[in-house]
């Protein structure tokens, strides 16, 4: 482990200079491993829940996961908004500003996390009743979100540093603490789930652990001079800065909206599903998120990388650095969406038997779902980043609507529509219909509001 620390501080993704193709892939990689290693652990998790405690388990899992992540994308929002604003700082050459802003940014995830989590244990009943659950699933889905809220601070904190890492140029550092926290959440599934016989509280309590893990380390290693070699840093008694707070938030505030709206959509998903399909379909439509979050996590961490880049030449005022960027990764996004698409129309059967090959039907049900639903991945890449691309271009509005339109407006709209006009089969084309939307608005909002990065301004 030690090794790894060592490595983490000796290979440096520094924000300044001309980024390239290659040095855009050097920098990417570490962040997108790291999101990339959440995915897969996430997979296994749900992997362990669906074999060895059944579908109704499974089931209620995937019922509760959305309104838990929910409080978590506060941690994403701070992490995000802070991460821009922080680099901003930085290529404004305030070190000693930017880690203060830092220190209060980290604090302040954790005290969130702890309070929202208290308040979601309380209310988890009456969520679970709301959600649609009863009878043993309701058992398993208060269970499962009591026992994660447990970890929600450290789940708060886990996905805040998921963005500052990049900031503070250590992106390695991230990957080998999804790696720490991935492998440590795997283990525990098979002894609590596996061996032990535990059930979904075994699933949660290896969930906790691993954000423990993933939470409480970064804290302690952006707090030591030891570990730390690097010029960003938490400090000991610096006071609060409320109005870099209301900034990161807000500046963050897309990717919050993001989240959030995925969130909802997702409930809104499930209570059509449980209509539609019953059970099965709630299963299913877990499966598929275990997937689409695995592709989705490319791009996510391809955006958590570029975005304090794009905060730091936006600071310094490098203009023409801030174009290529947007040009190169427009290309760089095209490319691997089409690559993604091809191989989850190829591996969709094999997929969906890896979960639930004990039903046929729902095998098939997962099957057809994949097929139709991963379409989308041809080009939500591009609106992905355009609205990530606003976040370091310190304008949180304009990416809080093109995230919020992507979700809340056209998603939402047709995962209530489109199953009315083409019958059941509609639900799963809603995404797809909804990504084609999303990417003629962002190309207007990137025309409107950031006419120097497309176009030759006087």
């Amino acid at each position: 482990m030690h090794c790894d620390f060592k490595t983490a501080n000796a290979v440096n993704i520094e924000l300044s200079g001309h980024y390239t193709y290659g040095r855009i892939a050097r920098s990417v990689l570490p962040s997108i491993a790291m999101v990339l290693i959440t995915s897969v652990y996430s997979m296994v998790d749900g992997f362990f829940v669906s074999r060895f405690v059944g579908k109704t388990g499974f089931a209620a899992v995937n019922l509760m996961w959305p309104a838990i992540m929910m409080l978590a994308a506060l941690g994403q929002m701070v992490g995000s908004g802070g991460a821009a604003l922080v680099a901003k700082v930085k290529g404004e050459g305030y070190v000693g500003k930017a880690n203060r802003v830092f220190t209060m940014l980290v604090r302040f995830s954790a005290v969130m996390g702890a309070s929202m989590g208290l308040a979601f244990g309380l209310l988890a009943p009456w969520v679970a009743r709301w959600l649609g659950a009863d009878g043993p699933m309701m058992h398993d889905c208060v269970v499962y979100s009591r026992i994660c809220m447990v970890g929600m601070p450290f789940f708060a904190l886990q996905m805040a540093f998921q963005s500052f890492y990049m900031a503070a140029e250590r992106p390695q550092l991230g990957t080998v603490m999804s790696l720490v926290s991935g492998v440590t959440n795997i283990l525990l599934d098979a002894l609590f789930v596996w061996l032990l016989q535990w059930g979904v509280a075994g699933a949660a309590w290896a969930t906790v652990a691993s954000q423990v893990v993933g939470g409480a380390f970064p804290v302690i290693y952006f707090s030591s001079s030891r570990l730390n070699r690097g010029s960003l840093r938490l400090l000991r008694g610096s006071k609060t800065l409320w109005p870099y707070v209301g900034k990161a938030c807000s500046n963050g505030l897309s990717e919050y909206v993001s989240n959030i709206s995925m969130s909802i959509v997702s409930i809104c998903y499930n209570l059509q599903l449980m209509h539609l399909y019953g059970e099965d379909g709630v299963a299913a439509y877990g499966i598929l998120m275990y997937i689409a979050f695995a592709y989705a996590s490319i791009f996510i961490g391809y955006n958590l990388a570029l975005t304090p880049v794009v905060g730091y030449h936006y600071g310094a005022g490098n203009v023409g650095e801030q174009r290529s960027l947007l040009r190169k990764s427009l290309v760089v996004i095209g490319v691997v969406g089409l690559a993604m698409t091809v191989l989850a129309e190829a591996l969709s059967s094999p997929l969906a038997r890896v979960f639930v090959g004990y039903d046929a039907a729902l095998t098939a049900l997962t099957t057809r779902a994949i097929r139709v639903y991963m379409l989308c991945f041809l080009i939500c890449g591009w609106s992905m980043f355009i609205s990530a691309l606003f976040t370091g271009l310190q304008n949180g509005m304009v990416s809080a609507v093109a995230a919020f339109a992507r979700s809340m407006v056209f998603e939402l709209g047709c995962v209530w529509l489109l199953p009315a006009l083409l019958g059941a089969d509609g639900i799963w084309w809603a995404v797809d219909v909804a990504e084609v939307l999303t990417l003629l608005l962002c190309a207007y909002l990137l025309w409107r509001y950031a006419p120097q990065l497309v176009r030759r301004t006087k």
